[in-house]
């Protein structure tokens, strides 16, 4: 379970699980971190390098996700000497009421609103869609506004929801 784990962490950079998982994950997927910068210095051919990639590979089994670990994870914690992985509590399981935590690399922060956010942004470009009694209105006006029209801003005002005179209904039955 550790060994599929570490893999999607790597492959994603983000996953959810429990929080008891996640602690047990951290110091795993950190450890074959530590041993992909180690050969980051020497060439993939080198000694060295070999023995990092033989040594990761009996944990992940995934060939592109230990390509991925030396190729693009290890370079980016160059300088950082630990501490590449961030645990976030994120609330409890509907089920079994168990803690959730997701877990990320440092410098691939996952943020779940993102596509939301580019969503909304799309939507507010488009021009507004009307509805179709707008469009019947539109056609019968012949596309005036209502300021333009003869009732001028007393007609703006009433279809504004202005106030209007009624008479009262009379008590009792019809």
């Amino acid at each position: 379970m550790l060994r599929n784990q570490a893999s999607d962490l790597i492959k994603y950079g983000h996953i959810t699980t429990t929080v008891a998982r996640g602690k047990e994950l951290r110091p795993f997927v950190e450890r074959l971190i530590t041993l992909a910068k180690r050969s980051l210095g020497d060439e993939p051919s080198s000694p060295k390098g070999v023995t990092a990639r033989r040594v990761v590979a009996m944990d992940i089994v995934d060939k592109a996700v230990v390509k991925t670990l030396f190729t693009t994870i290890a370079p980016r914690y160059a300088d950082r000497k630990g501490g590449y992985t961030r645990l976030r509590r994120a609330g409890y399981r509907r089920g079994d009421s168990a803690e959730i935590a997701e877990i990320e690399l440092l410098g691939s922060e996952f943020d779940p609103n993102a596509e939301v956010a580019q969503t909304k942004t799309a939507e507010a470009d488009k021009p507004k869609k009307t509805s179709v009694g707008g469009r019947i209105r539109q056609a019968l006006t012949g596309g005036r506004s209502k300021v333009d029209g003869a009732g001028g801003a007393k007609a703006d005002k009433q279809a504004k929801g202005g106030k209007r005179v009624t008479t009262p209904r009379k008590a009792g039955g019809a």
